[in-house]
């Protein structure tokens, strides 16, 4: 790997941490190697090798050097390529809140989404109370801005947004309407979905549950 030059991401269709990779080198104008790993399948031993750890999606390599876990990766990019527009701000506290809100993201969306479609009865229960909370208190940390940074697009859009295409099936296993439970994100989804490095990042909602009726079935969850 070290004989590699530029950048490569392996990665898995429909994983939104893959995803906000790919938006983010999207963001800065990146040219970069797709390389899609079979994770259904197996994993390859190019992405062993590459994360031994977490041996997980999505690691970037930088001249072959390899970048584990994405907000990592969102990070490293604005090291690494300073004259590229940069995800986060540039005072110190605006950075400390845009990593604040981007690891709640990473914390809560995706196990708690997870576990909307995983479990039945009082666990599912409990999901959906918590994913309310969770959507709730993101829409109060945006409030009245158009993104999570102000005006314009940054860290935490980028690391949220891919989610925007979950919404639907959290929606459809929760039983519950975005729109009323946490409006200004609703708006704030429309908006990062009419933004070309969300759009051609994204698979549509439809296509997101339909995998997720997928895993269903490899699960054995009736």
């Amino acid at each position: 790997m070290a004989g590699e030059k530029g950048l490569v991401l392996l990665d898995f269709w429909v994983s939104p941490f893959g995803q906000r990779v790919r938006i983010a080198l999207a963001e800065k104008g990146l040219p970069y190697e797709y390389v899609e790993e079979d994770l259904i399948a197996g994993k390859s031993d190019r992405l062993l090798r590459s994360n031994p750890v977490h041996k997980k999606i999505p690691v970037l390599l930088h001249d072959g050097r390899p970048v584990n876990e994405s907000l990592i990766i969102l990070n490293y990019l604005d090291d690494a390529f300073p004259d590229a527009p940069a995800l986060l701000p540039s005072d110190p506290y605006a950075r400390a809140q845009a990593r604040f809100w981007a690891d709640y993201v990473d914390k809560k969306v995706y196990d708690c989404g997870t576990r909307l479609w995983k479990v039945k009865g009082e666990p599912q229960a409990q999901a959906r109370a918590e994913m309310l909370e969770i959507l709730k208190t993101l829409d109060g940390a945006l409030g009245d801005k158009p993104f999570f940074g102000g005006d314009k697009f940054g860290f935490v859009d980028a690391a949220f947004a891919p989610f925007t295409a979950w919404f639907h099936s959290y929606e459809r296993y929760g039983e519950f309407s975005l729109a009323e439970v946490a409006p200004k994100i609703a708006a704030w989804a429309k908006r990062c979905g009419e933004r070309e490095s969300v759009a051609k990042s994204l698979y549509s909602p439809e296509k997101v549950y339909d995998f997720i009726g997928l895993l269903k079935k490899r699960y054995g969850i009736e």
